[in-house]
């Protein structure tokens, strides 16, 4: 039977069911979706999806609830949230929605699980605390998402619904994003690697494009690798790689003399015609030509290689 709505609960809303709501509406454009705690309408039926309400979780019937006891969890106990549900029974559809071709969706589903839905699940049950982001609880998704409902005084009709609908456009956005970035990265991981063969024992790594880099480095294995250098629109960029995702920490910075400098002085400091750029922080410089910033990486990578020795002496 064709599903007709799509019913969460009324009132305040969470990032949760917002996020629900972002993969079935994309999977049931034409569906209608009603916000309710009218027992004839968060009650099983062909033609609904029910979801964040309902105090069941049965995939069969079309309701994904999570406030009931006991509720549901992944295999490692961690708790779902209606968001966790949905994408766990809907995900894989919304992912050959949204182009993700076959053989990536199964990596992409367990990327966004990890990395994306299952935060939201710990926060929406209480499993994870919004401080544990520090000074940025604020700024946290789901948190984000929630300064979308109405002040507490604004108790206009349809006022809860309205902010619904208004941040359902902005909650789109970062789901589509999230899937577009992990879809992009597995993309990318295969052009990495065929890069890291050609670059072979050397410590520069040749990329045809700015791309996504450092898990496909990891992966390999490839420590040896000390700098990128990629094009870009009308230049080329030398850029450090990063000791983790967690840490601005890079396994060889710029060097020192270079920091801050621009055009002549840099080119100057550096001995390389066609030198431009070289950020305070030493993670990036920039060059006027492929021939250009290959002599910056090189002049790096023996700076580099130079107070690594000298440090370990």
């Amino acid at each position: 039977m064709t599903i007709t709505h799509l019913v969460t609960h009324s009132g305040g809303f969470h990032a949760d069911e917002l996020l629900s709501s972002v993969i079935l509406t994309r999977l049931y454009p034409d569906a209608t979706i009603l916000r309710s705690r009218e027992p004839e309408w968060i009650s099983a039926s062909p033609d609904r999806i029910v979801y964040d309400v309902g105090r069941e979780y049965d995939a069969a019937q079309q309701v994904f609830d999570h406030h009931q006891r006991p509720a549901p969890s992944r295999e490692d106990g961690q708790p779902y949230s209606s968001f966790g549900l949905i994408w766990k029974h809907y995900g894989l559809a919304y992912l050959e929605a949204m182009g993700v071709p076959e053989e990536h969706r199964a990596d992409v589903h367990f990327k966004m699980d990890t990395g994306f839905v299952l935060p939201i699940d710990l926060m929406d049950n209480g499993a994870m605390e919004p401080s544990v982001a520090g000074p940025l609880a604020g700024l946290t998704l789901p948190v984000l998402l929630e300064t979308l409902k109405p002040v507490f005084d604004d108790r206009g009709d349809g006022a809860d619904d309205a902010a619904f609908a208004n941040a359902l456009i902005v909650a789109r956005s970062f789901v589509e994003a999230s899937v577009r970035g992990k879809h992009a990265k597995l993309r990318a991981s295969d052009m990495v690697k065929d890069a890291i063969t050609a670059a072979g024992t050397g410590r520069v790594l040749e990329l045809p494009m700015g791309m996504p880099f450092r898990s496909a480095v990891e992966e390999t294995g490839a420590d040896h690798l000390l700098f990128v250098v990629h094009p870009r629109d009308a230049d080329w960029a030398l850029t450090g790689i990063r000791v983790s995702g967690d840490s601005f920490e890079q396994r060889a910075n710029l060097p020192e003399a270079w920091a801050g400098l621009t055009d002549e002085a840099l080119e100057a400091a550096s001995g390389v015609k066609g030198a431009k750029f070289c950020h305070n922080g030493r993670f990036i410089a920039v060059a006027s030509s492929r021939e250009a910033v290959l002599k910056m990486a090189e002049i790096a990578v023996t700076a580099a290689e130079a107070d690594s020795a000298a440090h370990v002496g």
